[in-house]
């Protein structure tokens, strides 16, 4: 597993955000600060259509019985590739593209993810496809809304 620019000081991070960092004390910032994956990002969850899930550094679980080998944490352009576990029911040994972003004002919904591309042939080609839209997280995910994600105790 890789994680993209580790030790990025947070003075580069505020100034590529852009210049209404310093004004802006409406957003959280913290998701763009860390020179390490998220603490948001991992541990138990249940999406908005009550599937669960448990994400570490290294594996994202999606239950009952889906598994995503984390490979890399690109925590500046916030997406993850990871290898299909050879047991999944469909897509087996392909590669995987999540985006993720954070929610501001959608509690208990903290962040959301998209399956950008689940049967890449490579990890390169994964990660060379064309990230989600942020912009429009309702239908940003190839015609469909980001997964919203909470934070559950189990």
């Amino acid at each position: 597993m890789k994680v993209m620019f580790p030790g990025v000081s947070v003075f580069l991070l505020l100034f590529s955000a852009g210049a209404n960092v310093a004004t802006d004390t409406n957003r959280d910032y913290t998701f763009l600060i860390k020179d390490s994956i998220p603490s948001v990002l991992l541990g138990n969850f249940i999406d908005d259509y009550d599937i669960h899930y448990n994400i570490s550094d290294s594996l994202w679980m999606q239950y009952p019985d889906t598994k995503y080998h984390v490979l890399k944490w690109n925590v500046i352009d916030q997406y993850i590739i990871a290898r299909n576990d050879t047991g999944n029911s469909g897509d087996g040994g392909l590669y995987t593209r999540i985006d993720y972003m954070p929610f501001e004002n959608m509690k208990p919904y903290l962040w959301g993810y998209c399956f950008t591309v689940y049967n890449a042939k490579s990890d390169h080609e994964a990660e060379a496809v064309a990230s989600a839209d942020r912009r429009n997280p309702k239908k940003g995910c190839g015609g469909f809304p980001f997964s919203r994600m909470k934070k559950t105790e189990n």
